[in-house]
């Protein structure tokens, strides 16, 4: 089930986003656990960040953040992952088909998210829902492990009013 990341996830939230199999792709590179608030804290009081919990326990979560204005039928959907664990189980899909679902019923109508060229398995998975490669920001990542940069991929997903997305 979805619901809003309470302060008291934080230590379950560093141990997936810190975990070597999903550190690569999200925005820091590793950490100590106590120098970790400085991530969770703005996720927390982003007041966008969702944990998902099978079985009574956080196994992935994601940041959806809603643009203003003219743009207010567009969401940013990122920080997405899931437990290494879990991964295979259906989890991720079921967590990112009721992202999609809860958007489209808010009345978003265009889902935005980013994703680094060098995550295969991640871009296999948003382009299973639909979600298309829209552009390329060149040498946008780099991470402390790595010599060079990374390429970010924009992908943008349509949705139709009054029909789920996958």
């Amino acid at each position: 089930m979805r619901r809003l990341a309470t302060p008291a996830d934080q230590q379950r939230v560093y141990d997936i986003y810190m975990h070597p199999d999903v550190v690569p792709y999200l925005g820091f590179d590793p950490m100590p656990r106590e120098h970790f608030g400085k991530v969770f804290e703005p996720l927390f009081e982003s007041a966008g960040f969702y944990v998902f919990e099978d079985a009574g326990v956080v196994q992935g979560f994601y940041k959806v953040q809603r643009h203003l204005g003219r743009a207010a039928h567009v969401a940013y959907l990122g920080t997405l992952a899931v437990a290494p664990e879990v991964r295979g189980s259906g989890l991720a899909r079921r967590m990112m088909q009721d992202a999609l679902d809860r958007l489209a019923a808010s009345g978003i109508r265009r889902v935005e998210l980013t994703v680094e060229a060098d995550n295969p398995r991640a871009i296999a998975f948003y382009e299973r829902f639909g979600f298309v490669h829209e552009g390329t920001q060149r040498a946008a990542y780099k991470r402390s492990s790595d010599d060079g940069f990374v390429d970010e991929l924009m992908y943008g997903l349509l949705l139709e009013p009054g029909r789920a997305p996958a």
